[in-house]
């Protein structure tokens, strides 16, 4: 009976401890558990929040708005210390202004990441300016799709002739774009073309066309807003039954506006002979965005060619430090890595770089 009290003696006082170790709690509410890249951020900011000796619970909307502001409504009733929000619908202002009334009625600290909430740099801004306890943590979006651009056309400045399959004197590409409305998804088809096109230019050279004359967008989009290997796969399986070597139109070029696109695209490929690591086989330039684990190892097999790194570990460490400050009652910005910009007192900006694996 001693032996049995005094274990259960032990137990109670880790349990102690390990409360005491807990300066707060946060609640992370996540626009889905299915992301590639959010899968890295999730990772590396649980481990910034215990390495903070905060308590924290993430939760899945599963690419439900609804949901999401159920849940983050529930939690305010429960209880947290801070809201960190990876907002479902990207740019929808209304949603977010909504849910950081929800907060600032509790007097709760509400963190936005990632997602944009608006279209509008001075909107954001007035939303975010109009409650202390908040910040955005984020990307200048548009340098992902400008330095996405510039690798591609010098990738294909380099490489031209190889590239160009038929011989026609024009790279003929494919761009999957991840999710109709969302901002980061704009920018990047946007620019990742236009400035790709640039380059070329300057070169001498004409610009890429899209394979399919038929398509005004010059792009596809994962209609299910998921930015998944298996949209770009289907996809890219039907487009190579019908634009391939034999019939002198093959694809020569893939632009993909993340990594798990590209990731599919490159399994489309590999299935028609081409990407697949083995050195006689012709490797189609494919590019991605995110820089995550399994894109960096296709690029050192040689069947990727490029993407962008967008920082997951930088992003979820400014996140969890403005938490931990506004938790604490801190200023919001103390402590964070000099890397990052302060714009305007409202937006953490995560810098991205080029990465081909050199």
């Amino acid at each position: 009976m001693k032996k049995f009290l005094a274990l259960l003696l032990v137990a109670i006082m880790a349990l102690s401890l390990t409360g005491a170790m807990a300066e707060g709690s946060a609640f992370v509410s996540w626009y889905t558990f299915g992301d590639v890249y959010l899968t890295s951020v999730r990772t590396a900011l649980d481990a910034a929040f215990e390495a903070r000796g905060i308590a924290v619970t993430d939760k899945d909307s599963n690419g439900v708005q609804q949901t999401q502001i159920d849940d983050i409504n529930t939690a305010l009733v429960t209880g947290t210390d801070a809201l960190l929000i990876n907002l479902v619908d990207s740019g929808a202002i209304g949603t977010a202004q909504n849910l950081m009334d929800a907060a600032r009625a509790q007097d709760k600290p509400a963190v936005f990441f990632n997602r944009a909430v608006s279209t509008d740099d001075a909107e954001a801004a007035e939303l975010f300016l109009g409650y202390e306890k908040t910040a955005f943590v984020g990307t200048n979006f548009e340098d992902a799709g400008k330095l996405e651009g510039q690798m591609i056309g010098e990738y294909l400045v380099a490489n031209y002739d190889a590239v160009d399959l038929n011989g026609d004197g024009i790279i003929s590409y494919v761009m999957f774009k991840g999710d109709e409305a969302n901002q980061e998804a704009i920018a990047r088809t946007k620019y990742a073309q236009e400035v790709a096109d640039e380059v070329l230019a300057a070169a001498g050279k004409p610009a890429i066309k899209f394979y399919d004359d038929a398509n005004t967008n010059k792009y596809l989009v994962d209609l299910n807003g998921t930015w998944s290997n298996v949209a770009s796969f289907e996809y890219l399986q039907t487009i190579l039954a019908q634009y391939n070597e034999a019939n002198g139109n093959m694809v020569e070029l893939i632009i993909c506006n993340n990594d798990d696109m590209a990731i599919g695209a490159i399994n489309a490929l590999a299935q028609a002979g081409y990407n697949t690591g083995d050195a006689d086989a012709k490797v189609i330039p494919v590019f991605g965005v995110d820089a995550v684990d399994a894109a960096k190892e296709l690029i050192k097999e040689g069947r990727m060619t490029g993407t962008v790194l967008q920082d997951a570990v930088g992003m979820a460490e400014a996140t969890a430090q403005i938490a931990a400050n506004l938790i604490a009652g801190n200023p919001k910005f103390d402590g964070l890595d000099e890397k990052v910009v302060i714009v305007d007192d409202w937006f953490v900006q995560i810098p991205y770089a080029p990465y081909t694996g050199e």
